[in-house]
């Protein structure tokens, strides 16, 4: 008796199993369905637009915007180099002392604006 109820109970089970794949295929291709039908009612066509001229006086707006900046004060650092030494030595340093600088006699000097590196 045991087994007659689960021999139903799986042909139960199968029986929605193989019914809700199909039922999900339906609603999708209905989905896709009313989609396509949406975009092939609702076409727009683009519009030319005509843009306005710009005024001949902005050269002079810009002329001042740019006065407004020159007064900016900013501050400019030039490195020669950099090195790491200890307290006792930086202690040690005098007038005329000489620092030893990682990098090579020749090349660039770094500039930095603000602390921006720029050449």
């Amino acid at each position: 008796m045991a087994e007659e109820n689960s021999a139903e109970a799986t042909a139960t089970e199968e029986t929605v199993t193989a019914e809700a794949p199909a039922t999900e295929e339906a609603i999708t291709a209905d989905d896709w369905g009313a989609a396509m039908a949406e975009q092939t009612t609702s076409e727009t066509t683009a519009q030319p637009h005509v843009f306005e001229q710009f005024a001949g006086a902005g050269g002079a707006t810009a002329h001042n915007d740019l006065d407004m900046i020159l007064d900016i004060p900013v501050q400019l650092t030039v490195e020669l180099g950099r090195t790491k030494m200890p307290i006792k030595n930086l202690l040690q340093l005098a007038q005329g002392s000489v620092v030893e600088l990682a990098g090579m006699a020749g090349e660039p000097l770094d500039v930095l604006i603000n602390g921006f590196l720029i050449a």
